[in-house]
């Protein structure tokens, strides 16, 4: 194996090894996932580039199903409609992108969950802080400190990683814990490994 393979792969087992500190908040993530289906909240997802296609990943599987064949469940990206997207940079500023449409949707008793490396993508920040400031609640997916996108994060799932690959592939990991949860929930079952 070359060496740079092998330096690849013993950093993700290392980084693996330091998120698993992180698996009752996982847990507890994903019951507050189900308390809000369960109260008829609508989970709407966001990010950027490869935090988009994990926010898309997490609303295909509530959407769709994990693993079980069960009721849909609501949630939106909101990275996924470009003529929103385009309309509300080219009038407005690429930093509202996100926070006009949360100010549009969002409510109290849905959950807004962002998906940001670093936790200072603006665009990501600005829809928390609105979301908060609509009475939704925050989750945010994040490596390192979370960035300033913290600050307006009720609750953090922050990947023990500065490296982007590294929190990336840890981000996939909690939301396959998470949606494993929700597919049990939703189909009355207990989660399964």
């Amino acid at each position: 194996m070359a060496d740079w393979l092998r330096a690849q792969l013993a950093d993700h087992v290392a980084t693996v090894q330091a998120t698993a500190g992180l698996a009752e908040e996982v847990r507890s993530v994903g019951a507050m996932v189900c308390e809000t289906f369960a109260r008829g909240g609508i989970v709407y997802t966001l990010g950027n580039g490869g935090s988009a296609a994990d926010a898309q990943h997490l609303t295909g599987e509530l959407v769709g199903r994990y693993k079980r064949d069960r009721r849909p469940l609501p949630s939106v990206t909101l990275s996924t409609d470009a003529s929103v997207l385009t309309c509300i940079a080219n009038d407005y500023f690429y930093e509202d992108v996100f926070s006009r449409q949360v100010e549009a949707l969002a409510r109290t008793g849905d959950l807004v969950v962002a998906f940001t490396t670093s936790g200072r993508s603006a665009n990501v920040v600005a829809a928390l802080k609105v979301a908060q400031a609509k009475g939704a609640s925050t989750l945010l997916f994040a490596g390192g400190d979370g960035g300033l996108a913290r600050t307006h994060a009720d609750h953090a799932l922050l990947v023990p990683s500065t490296v982007t690959a590294r929190i990336q592939e840890m981000h996939t990991l909690m939301l396959h814990v998470i949606s494993e949860m929700v597919d049990a929930w939703a189909a009355g079952e207990e989660p399964q490994a």
